[in-house]
């Protein structure tokens, strides 16, 4: 999402340039998926560069389960496969339905329940992302991390920790031992309030960031995170850079700079 009109294997290399460990792929960009080249050339492409393909995005409404969601499920794993990447990213419902209390965690676990055995056949992990939007109904990553648990699947299940969506849903416990990525960006806007914050609010981390993300990112190194940093920002500001290498790298200098400041 950081760069979505560019081509997989130039994002490749500009993940590779600004010394990334990995990339993130989606299938919900404008245009075909890998531009249409094949996953094997696309794994062939990460190899050459260097670059882990963390994970491939997204089932859509992954807690609203049926025969279809588990053949879209399936067809996005066997990409994921195909391409060498690490995990695939299961989205919840985010239309206000589903949210009723008991009503939501059993979609949960029935989803969960019905990923699990999908994701070891393909040896995948499922990341998992609530949305701290007020219509989601996986809001909260205590309620994941309570499913999880409940059905011994911490090996085969991780959260992401997006730094934009947990702002929006008020903080609470962090996870890091659940944590497989951290989502960053940042919102700027002075005038937008909180539950306002939508998608194209979300730019790279700088100094006028309102989400607390040096905070964030803190907190969870010091409780025990090492995994990877991915940045996410819809903003179409940040899609229409001339040389996003130049932006990227002054957010990751700023980031580096305000969590050395303050480990010291």
């Amino acid at each position: 999402m950081t760069a979505p009109a560019m081509r997989y294997d130039a994002f490749l290399d500009l993940a590779a340039a600004l010394g990334c460990v990995g990339v993130e792929f989606r299938n919900d960009l404008p245009g075909a998926l890998f531009d249409g080249d094949s996953p094997e050339a696309v794994r062939g492409a990460a190899k050459k560069a260097g670059v882990r393909i963390l994970a491939l995005a997204e089932v859509k409404r992954f807690n609203d389960w049926s025969d279809e969601k588990r053949e879209e499920a399936r067809a996005l794993m066997e990409i994921a496969s195909a391409c060498g990447a690490e995990a695939v990213s299961l989205i919840p419902r985010n239309d206000g339905l589903g949210m009723g209390n008991g009503e939501r965690q059993a979609n949960l676990r029935v989803a969960l329940r019905e990923l699990k055995p999908l994701l070891q056949e393909y040896n995948l992990i499922g990341m998992v992302e609530p949305l701290g939007f007020e219509v989601c109904a996986l809001r909260y990553k205590s309620e994941a991390v309570d499913a999880i648990e409940a059905m011994d699947a911490a090996g085969q299940f991780k959260l992401v920790h997006d730094t934009f969506h947990h702002h929006l849903a008020g903080g609470g416990p962090l996870f890091p031992e659940h944590t497989g990525i951290v989502h960053i960006s940042g919102v700027t806007d002075g005038a937008v309030r909180v539950s306002d914050m939508q998608d194209a609010h979300r730019l790279l981390v700088d100094a006028q960031d309102r989400l607390g993300n040096i905070d964030q990112i803190e907190a969870l190194m010091a409780t025990g995170y090492t995994g990877p940093i991915s940045f996410e920002p819809f903003s179409p500001v940040v899609h229409a850079f001339t040389d996003p290498k130049a932006e990227l790298s002054r957010s990751f200098d700023f980031i580096a700079s305000r969590l050395a400041a303050k480990a010291a």
